[in-house]
C-alpha cells in the first residue's frame, strides 16, 4: 500500500470523524498505531495506515493492540490503538493496570460506542471505563471536534501521565464535516526509563502507587472544571438548561436552539461546579447523554436537581424528534412518555444475507442439511447463517465464544440432547482473535465438539482487512501466513481428525460433516476458499436458468444465493393428494461469479454456464466451476 500525501495543513477538508481522528494523530507525532478491526471504529487505522513516518499494525486482538500502544509509550513515544465499544471489553486487563502505572508518551485509547446497535451484538456505554479505569475520556460531536480533542488528548496524557479514552458514536464516526487540521509536530522518543517500582506490576510495587492514581483523577477534576473543551452556548429561553455530552450536544442545540447548553468534551471527570453554577440559573436542568444514566447519576449524587432518563429513553440516539415533545411535556407539568424501543423507521425491509457466492453459502446449506444437531456461532459474517434460508446457527455471544459454548454444551447436556451432534463454527480471523484458547480447553478436557473453521483469508465483515491468515500484513505486503491445520494440530486436535475441503464441493463438505460429528473426539473441518470481495476471489463465467427445464423445485433457492430470484410461484398436486409448493428461479449473470453452489442440488440440470451449456453430470465429474 503507497503512502498518502496528507493535504496540507490550514485547509479545509471534508472528513468523517474517524479518518479526522486519524489525520490527529498523524499530526500529533504518534510513532506506533495499532488496532483491531471492528465497526463503527475500522477506518481510523486504515486511514493512518496509509500516512508516512510511522508504525501500524492489525493487532489480533484489543488487548494486544492497547499492550502493542503501551510499548511504544514505554519507551517514550506517541501511541494510539482503536476499537469498537465491545473490544474494549477484551482491553480491560490491560487497561486496569496500565492506568497504574501510568504512560510515558502520549497514550490514546479511541473507543466507537456503537449507539442504535447499528452493527453489535450489545449497546454499551464506554464511559464507564473512565470512570473504572480513573482516566480522563474526551468525547467529539463532530469531526472537527474528533480532530481537535484527539490531539489535545496526546498533550493531557502526557500531562498527567496517563492514557486517555477518546469516546466516539457511529453518528461521529461515519459522518462528514469540514475539518482545518493545524500544523503536523514532531515527537522524539524518550528512551525507556528501567524502574521495576512503575513498569512491573506485582503487589509490592503497584500498592504505592494507587495513592498517585487518586492524586492524579483529584488533579483532572481541575483541569476539567476549566477546560475550553467544556463549551457554554448561552441561551436567552431559562426555563430549561441542557448538559450533555457528544453528537447528542448536536441534537440538542437543533432541538432548543433559544436554551443554554453546556456541552462537555472534556466530560469525565465531571465538571461537577461547572454544572452546579448552570443549574442556578435555570428553571430545570435536563441531562442529555447516550445510553446510561451516567452523568445524571453522578450529579445527583452531588446534590444537583436534574432530569434525564426519567423523561428520556436510554435506548438508541436522541434525536430532535424524541428530545422535543419529552421536554415539551416536562415544562407543562404532564407525565413523561418513554418508548419502549426507537421509533421504526419506515424503510423497505432489507434482511441481511451473505454475498453472492460467498463461500459460507456452502457450509451453511450443509448444516441446513443435518439432523439432530447443536451449532455453537460466533462474531463474524457467517453469524448470517442464523437467518433465512439456512436457520443454521443456534447461538452467538461474543468473539469466540462458540468453542467454549461447545464444550458447556457437550459437557452440560441431559437426556433430551444425549444423541445430538455439536457443532461450532467460527471464522478464521476470530478464531485467532480469541478462538484458539476455546479450542486448547476443548481438547484439554476430551469435549465432544466438531469445529468448522471457516477459512476465507480475511476479516470479511469489517471490510476485508489482513490478518495473519492472509499472508500480508496492513500494507499489503508479504507476512508468514498461519498454517491452520498445523495450528490445530498444535492446539491437541489429532492429525487424523483435521481435515481441509472445499466448501464449493457440497457433497465433500456433507461427507466430512457426517463422518467427523460420528467421532467422540474433538475435530476441524477448515473451509478453504477466499472471500469473494477481495483480490484472493477469481471468478469465473456465469450461471443461468434453463427456463423449460426448470421444475420449480426451489432446490437452488436453499443455498441462499442473492444472484437467484425468484420469477413466479405456483402449485403442484401429488398422486397422493399433497400439494407442493413451486418456485420457479432465474440467475443474475450480472452477479454471479460462476461458484456452481447451486448447481448442484438442482436435479433438472436447470442450470449451466451463461456462455456454453455445461450439464451437471459435468460439475459432479470435475468438480465446482471454479
Amino acid at each position: 500500500m503507497a503512502a498518502a500525501t496528507p493535504a496540507p495543513a490550514h485547509s479545509r477538508q471534508f472528513l468523517s470523524g474517524n479518518e479526522a481522528v486519524a489525520r490527529a494523530a498523524w499530526d500529533a507525532g504518534v510513532r506506533v498505531a495499532a488496532a483491531y478491526p471492528g465497526t463503527p471504529s475500522t477506518e481510523i487505522l486504515e486511514v493512518l495506515a496509509r500516512y508516512p513516518d510511522l508504525y501500524t499494525e492489525w493487532s489480533v486482538n484489543e488487548k494486544v493492540s492497547l499492550e502493542v500502544a503501551l510499548g511504544a509509550s514505554m519507551v517514550g513515544a506517541r501511541a494510539l490503538c482503536a476499537m469498537k465499544h465491545v473490544g474494549l471489553n477484551v482491553a480491560a486487563d490491560a487497561l486496569m493496570t496500565l492506568t497504574v502505572t501510568g504512560v510515558e508518551g502520549g497514550l490514546v485509547i479511541v473507543v466507537a460506542d456503537d449507539v442504535g446497535m447499528s452493527s453489535s451484538q450489545n449497546e454499551q456505554d464506554s464511559r464507564y471505563w473512565g470512570r473504572f479505569a480513573h482516566v480522563p475520556v474526551l468525547e467529539p460531536a463532530d469531526s472537527q471536534e474528533a480532530y481537535t480533542l484527539t490531539r489535545a488528548a496526546f498533550a493531557l496524557s502526557e500531562q498527567f501521565q496517563t492514557a486517555v479514552i477518546v469516546r466516539l458514536t457511529t453518528r461521529v464516526c461515519h459522518v462528514k464535516g469540514l475539518v482545518t487540521p493545524g500544523e503536523r509536530e514532531t515527537h522524539a522518543p524518550t528512551g525507556f526509563d528501567k524502574n521495576p517500582a512503575r513498569w512491573v506490576m506485582v503487589p509490592g510495587h503497584a500498592k504505592p502507587r494507587l495513592p498517585l492514581m487518586f492524586e492524579r483523577e483529584a488533579a483532572l477534576r481541575a483541569a476539567a472544571e476549566v477546560s475550553e473543551f467544556n463549551v457554554l452556548d448561552a441561551g436567552s429561553d431559562m426555563r430549561v438548561g441542557f448538559v450533555t455530552a457528544g453528537p447528542a450536544g448536536m441534537h440538542v442545540l437543533d432541538a432548543f436552539p433559544d436554551a443554554p447548553v453546556l456541552r462537555l468534551g472534556f466530560s469525565c471527570p465531571v465538571p461537577i461546579e461547572r454544572i452546579r453554577a448552570l443549574a442556578a440559573t435555570v428553571g430545570r436542568l435536563v441531562v442529555v447523554e447516550e445510553t446510561e444514566p451516567l452523568l445524571e447519576t453522578e450529579l445527583r449524587a452531588a446534590g444537583i436537581a436534574c432530569h434525564g432518563k426519567d423523561i428520556l429513553t436510554r435506548l438508541g440516539e436522541l434525536s430532535p424528534d424524541i428530545l422535543k415533545p419529552a421536554v415539551s411535556r416536562l415544562l407543562a407539568g404532564e407525565a413523561p412518555e418513554l418508548p419502549a424501543s426507537p421509533p421504526a423507521q419506515t424503510v423497505f425491509p432489507r434482511p441481511p444475507t451473505l454475498c453472492v457466492a460467498c463461500p459460507h453459502l456452502g457450509v451453511y446449506y450443509t448444516l441446513s442439511q443435518l439432523r439432530n444437531v447443536l451449532i455453537s456461532g460466533d462474531i463474524g459474517c457467517y453469524t448470517l447463517g442464523a437467518g433465512h434460508p439456512w436457520n443454521a446457527l443456534d447461538t452467538c455471544i461474543s468473539m469466540g465464544a462458540s468453542m467454549g459454548m461447545a464444550l458447556g454444551m457437550d459437557k452440560g447436556r441431559g437426556a433430551q440432547d444425549a444423541n445430538k451432534k455439536i457443532v461450532a463454527v467460527i471464522g478464521d480471523s476470530t478464531f485467532m482473535h480469541m478462538g484458539m484458547q476455546g479450542l486448547l480447553d476443548i481438547t484439554w478436557n476430551r469435549g465432544n465438539v466438531t469445529v468448522l473453521l471457516l477459512d476465507n483469508r480475511t476479516v470479511g465483515m469489517t471490510g476485508g482487512q489482513d490478518n495473519p491468515g492472509s499472508g500480508r500484513d496492513i500494507h499489503g505486503n508479504e507476512a508468514p501466513r498461519v498454517d491452520f491445520a498445523q495450528l490445530c494440530e498444535a492446539l491437541g486436535v489429532r492429525r487424523e481428525r483435521i481435515r481441509k475441503v472445499d466448501p464449493y464441493e457440497l457433497p465433500t463438505l456433507f461427507k466430512a460433516l457426517r463422518e467427523e460429528t460420528k467421532i467422540d473426539e474433538p475435530s476441524v473441518i477448515i473451509t478453504d476458499r477466499p472471500c469473494v470481495l477481495i483480490g484472493d476471489y477469481k471468478p469465473t463465467p456465469a450461471y443461468r436458468v434453463i427456463d423449460d427445464a426448470c421444475t420449480g423445485c426451489g432446490n437452488c433457492l436453499d443455498v441462499g444465493c442473492p444472484a437467484i430470484h425468484v420469477t413466479r410461484r405456483g402449485q403442484q398436486s401429488k398422486p397422493s393428494g399433497k400439494v407442493v409448493d413451486l418456485a420457479f428461479v432465474r440467475i443474475d449473470t450480472a452477479a454471479c461469479t460462476g461458484c456452481g453452489l447451486c448447481v448442484q442440488p438442482c436435479a433438472p440440470e436447470a442450470i449451466v454456464h451463461a456462455q456454453r451449456v455445461q450439464p451437471l453430470s459435468f460439475i459432479r465429474q470435475n468438480g465446482s466451476a471454479t
